[in-house]
């Protein structure tokens, strides 16, 4: 009875439509377009053959594989070369790096994806659906974009399709050119074999397979997995640790200019006047260049210094004066932007993520133990160890760029628009990143460099941003706010269960600010990990207002599982509390239909076994960008100060490419987390952030880090996320553990006892 439904509703839709809207379905019933060969053949050198989009075969058997995703130090140019290396068999030590040109094969698909905001328990078909159309416009889209811990992610099908096409092509020409079957033929190492005992390279057989046209492609079977799964080597490494890896602030082109800059104290101020001519005698000072004109919605207006070093500019810039006008924002305060949050809390009903049952009737019973609590969450900044920057050269009607950028595609293009060249016309030259946590998502250090070249008669300038312009002009992590209600029965069962929260939102900002889109609708980032929670509570409701801010915001290591974690695995805990029941135990029970959960918070727990005498455990459970990772703190307080010894992590997302990496990236993600769970925080005062370097915007010193242990659940299902997941668990799980030893429940970021 209900297919006939379907169909008619499906008829009344595109009779709704129209031809075009018939067009549209129709286009989004067919396979999204293949992402094995790009617009353009893929540059080869002289002795290389390219064999698809991504990969290149020399004379000597190197295998070079296209990095379409940028290494920021959590290793994923040795994942992607793994990849293929796994299904064209060769060694790992045959294969070499190169970054990506522009193309849309390059483009990020599983980013988009997965922005959707859709439970992750939801297999109905709305969420399929809209999964697949969305994956289809991305693939037409084709941004780049290194992000969303979706890197891996993303490149499972198309690396591996690439090394197994590859790999069918070489295995094919050398069949026909001895008169065998193409299954009698093995290969070990690049070396492609016959029982006759013929054998040929894959660098003598390159030429010859690009005419190659295989009857079918076979992606290996996990068991027969020689390098994924098995801890390898960074092939970053050596080049890092014998200086000749180049990041951006390393790039010397002939000719090179240096250029400081000085950007409004004041959210949202402008330029008023510059007095050029006091600094123009000081030392290798060039000129001094406004570039407020250009940055529109992409950064802050400023000026700059352009010098024959870094330093004369840094001096000729703290030295030039410039009058600016406040604007509109000159009062802004961090005490006005939570008043303002609390007011929309109680004001707002918000946008509903997620609902199950009748929660505000479980709420209303009288008999039931009610629990409310308030969280807060503070702005934060990115701080990367590599300055912000951006080397630029335009001359002769062609742009070249030199940056640590996590949108090389977006780059490109704003860069073009600035310049009104083509993008064609931009040549990027892609670095390492030192650092990215989502602060080089952002492209205003491109605006910024761009249009300082415009000015320097066709010299290469690079734009380099104090450690004191970084963290006042940064695009920061919202700050938030969540208010908890839940009801309990006798027997300690949550029978009902609210959860609403405020804060500005990112995406909103980003697509005026990158694409000149107004943002408009829900925000998947500002609820989730809090609406997306896998415990098991039969009335429930999660909801979101969002507050819009002046405030520059962008997408901060985790994004909104960052705070959201914190706020619901505190709360957890107080209700695990008010029931009279262990956390863990309490989680547990709340787990029974998550059997993977419940496996990654029982591991971990396992793992960290029994504090030592004087300090505390406390557990935080947490999925975030597809992966299960819970955390167990262990905690003392030591002249009230908070210690942290040890963090036990136990981590479950899915096949495991590279264990060596994922212990890596847990780690890291405990250590970032860490720092802004017991340092981070921007305030703001009369407009201006007060923060200014690391000696009043901490980070954990190597004496503070926490001996951490890592246990990865084996899994066979598709590898989801791993440069973001260790994060948002570290906050809660130290907090949880702050009040079993001191009996205080902290409710706001960050953690401090006095």
């Amino acid at each position: 009875m209900t297919e006939p439904k379907k169909k008619s509703r499906r008829r009344f839709i595109l009779g709704g439509l129209g031809v075009a809207g018939a067009l549209v379905v129709g286009w989004g019933v067919l396979p999204p377009r293949k992402r094995l060969h790009g617009a353009l053949p893929l540059l080869a050198d002289a002795g290389e053959v390219s064999l698809n989009g991504w990969i290149k075969i020399a004379k000597d058997g190197s295998v070079t594989v296209v990095m379409h995703r940028s290494e920021m130090g959590q290793g994923i140019h040795t994942a992607l070369q793994m990849l293929v290396a796994e299904e064209l068999d060769v060694p790992m030590n045959m294969v070499k790096p190169m970054h990506a040109p522009i193309d849309k094969i390059y483009g990020n698909i599983a980013v988009l994806a997965d922005g959707l905001p859709f439970h992750p328990d939801d297999t109905g078909t709305l969420k399929k659906t809209a999964q697949w159309m969305t994956a289809k416009l991305a693939r037409e889209l084709g941004i780049q974009m290194t992000g969303g811990s979706s890197s891996v992610k993303d490149a499972w099908m198309p690396l591996r399709e690439a090394g197994a096409t590859a790999r069918a092509m070489l295995v094919n020409a050398a069949a026909k050119e001895w008169g065998v079957p193409a299954a009698q033929c093995t290969v070990q190492d690049g070396v492609v074999s016959h029982a006759s005992g013929k054998q040929a390279g894959y660098g003598a057989l390159a030429a010859k397979a690009v005419a190659s046209e295989p009857a079918e492609i076979h992606l290996k079977d996990a068991k027969d997995f020689k390098l994924i799964g098995t801890p390898q080597s960074r092939t970053d490494t050596l080049a890092k640790i014998n200086g000749t890896a180049q990041f951006g602030i390393d790039v010397r082109p002939p000719g090179l200019l240096y250029a400081a800059l000085k950007m409004s104290p004041v959210i949202g101020g402008t330029v008023k006047k510059v007095d050029a001519d006091t600094i123009q005698s000081m030392r290798d000072v060039i000129q001094v260049v406004d570039f407020s004109h250009a940055v529109g919605e992409t950064g802050v207006a400023g000026v700059a210094v352009v010098a024959k070093s870094y330093w004369s500019a840094k001096q000729a810039v703290a030295a030039l004066p410039v009058t600016w006008d406040a604007g509109e924002h000159a009062n802004l305060s961090s005490a006005g932007v939570f008043k303002e949050l609390s007011d929309k809390l109680e004001s707002e009903s918000g946008f509903t993520y997620y609902k199950q049952g009748d929660p505000a009737a479980a709420l209303a019973i009288k008999t039931a133990k009610i629990i409310k609590a308030e969280y807060r969450a503070p702005f934060l900044a990115h701080t990367t160890m590599e300055p912000i920057n951006c080397t630029a050269q335009f001359k002769d009607g062609k742009l070249d760029l030199w940056v640590s950028t996590q949108v090389p595609s977006i780059a490109v293009g704003v860069a073009a628009k600035l310049a009104n060249i083509k993008s064609e016309d931009v040549r990027l030259h892609m670095t390492y990143l030192g650092g990215g946590f989502g602060r080089r998502l952002e492209v205003d250090m491109v605006v910024q460099a761009v249009a300082i070249a415009l000015q320097t008669k066709g010299a290469p300038v690079q734009l380099i941003w104090s450690r004191e312009e970084d963290i006042t002009h940064d695009m920061y992590r919202p700050a938030a706010m969540a208010r908890f209600t839940a009801a309990l029965d006798a027997n300690g069962t949550v029978t009902g269960y609210q959860n609403k929260s405020a804060s500005g939102s990112i995406t909103h900002q980003v697509l005026k600010r990158t694409f000149g889109l107004m943002g408009a609708g829900p925000d998947k980032t500002t609820a989730e990990g809090e609406f997306d929670m896998p415990y098991e509570f039969e009335h429930q409701q999660i909801a979101h207002v969002i507050v819009p801010t002046p405030v520059p915001l962008g997408f901060w290591r985790s994004v909104g599982h960052s705070h959201n974690a914190f706020f619901k695995e505190s709360f957890i805990d107080e209700l695990a509390d008010a029931a009279g029941k262990h956390p863990v135990a309490f989680r547990r029970e709340l787990l029974k239909k998550h059997p993977r959960h419940l496996a990654v918070l029982d591991a971990a727990v396992a793992k960290a076994g029994q504090p030592q005498s004087g300090r505390a455990l406390g557990v935080a459970l947490h999925q975030s960008f597809g992966t299960i990772v819970a955390e167990v703190a262990e905690v003392s307080i030591q002249d009230n100060q908070i210690r942290v010894h040890k963090v036990t992590c136990a981590v479950d997302c899915g096949i495991a490419v590279n264990p060596n990496i994922i212990a890596q990236q847990m780690e890291s993600g405990v250590i970032f987390g860490l720092s802004a769970a017991l340092y981070g925080e921007i305030t703001i005062k009369n407009g201006q952030v007060e923060q200014s370097n690391f000696h009043d915007y901490a980070a954990v010193r190597m004496n503070e880090a926490p001996e951490i242990d890592t246990v990865i659940i084996k899994s066979a299902e598709p590898p989801e996320g791993i440069g973001e997941p260790g994060t948002p668990p570290i906050a809660p799980a130290v907090a949880n553990a702050i009040y079993s030893l001191t009996g205080k429940r902290l409710r706001s970021l960050p953690l401090r006892l006095v």
